[in-house]
């Protein structure tokens, strides 16, 4: 409950900052749902019947957001897990390259936006990390799927916080 009331603060703060400044940015970062882990061989496996219901429970989590944005990475389990938030906003998603992460054209594009971003256990954190331009958050577990990682900038600043949404 306190997460969730943090969360909502850092929520409508973000919104009535953007009211008044269009040059605030605030990103949103998760990491895929549980994926299918039968075949160790599958590059790309497809989420599991609770990680379809964790990408829908996401949804609901994240509807009071109208996002501008929504990235994923190519693969089935981040697209399975983006796709929900993106039907709620009338999104298509868009695609980055976790080798490639905040570069200048990612930054520009970006830029004063709502955005939701999915990731993997390691591109998330070093995603955030990037922003931030510091290591402050080591890899997610591979058995935690709840991390949701707020970073909103404003005037060149930018301020972060990691909450854990259970489902």
């Amino acid at each position: 409950m306190k997460n969730y009331i943090l969360f909502l603060f850092i929520l409508f703060t973000s919104i009535s900052l953007k009211a008044q400044d269009e040059e605030i940015t605030t990103y949103y970062f998760i990491r895929h749902a549980e994926k299918v882990r039968t075949d160790s061989s599958n590059k790309n496996p497809n989420l599991t019947e609770k990680g379809k219901e964790r990408a829908e429970n996401w949804s609901t989590v994240l509807k009071h957001i109208d996002f501008d944005l929504i990235y994923s990475t190519n693969y089935n389990r981040t697209i399975q897990t983006a796709t929900p938030t993106a039907k709620n906003n009338n999104l298509e998603l868009q695609f980055y390259d976790p080798r490639a992460l905040f570069n200048d054209e990612f930054k520009t594009k970006t830029k004063g936006k709502t955005v939701l971003i999915v990731g993997h256990s390691n591109t998330t954190p070093q995603f955030v990390n990037k922003i931030l331009g510091i290591e402050k958050y080591k890899d997610i577990e591979d058995t935690n799927n709840a991390n949701l990682y707020i970073i909103t900038i404003a005037n060149s600043k930018a301020i972060d916080i990691l909450l854990k949404i259970k489902h």
